[in-house]
């Protein structure tokens, strides 16, 4: 069982992994502050800390593709989280259902 007290916030923050919990698919990484942690856990969505804004958000407040936590994990150290969600619409801000939809080749 995952409590506040065995997550490592290294410098207030810790990164968070969004995947899909259906398909195993990663959505994308953002990251957590104690208060954002807390949030999620009480509301049961997810909520990040905008390293750029400095403030707290609501994944799909205003667009509306929320993500709906279904479990969360913390690796053998506690400082970086999985969290497995029900994604509504797209969790990528460029309208992608991930925000890891571009590859990079390597050359053989």
């Amino acid at each position: 069982m995952c409590k506040i007290e065995d997550i490592k916030f290294n410098e207030g923050l810790v990164p968070a992994i969004i995947q899909e919990a259906e398909t195993g698919e990663v959505l994308m990484l953002a990251y957590m502050n104690e208060e954002s942690f807390k949030k999620m856990l009480e509301t049961g969505t997810t909520w990040f800390y905008s390293r750029s804004r400095q403030k707290l958000w609501n994944k799909g407040e205003t667009s509306g593709h929320l993500q709906y936590v279904q479990n969360i994990y913390y690796d053998c150290d506690g400082d970086t989280i999985l969290v497995k969600v029900k994604q509504v619409g797209a969790a990528c801000h460029t309208g992608e259902h991930t925000c890891f939809y571009r590859e990079i080749k390597r050359e053989k």
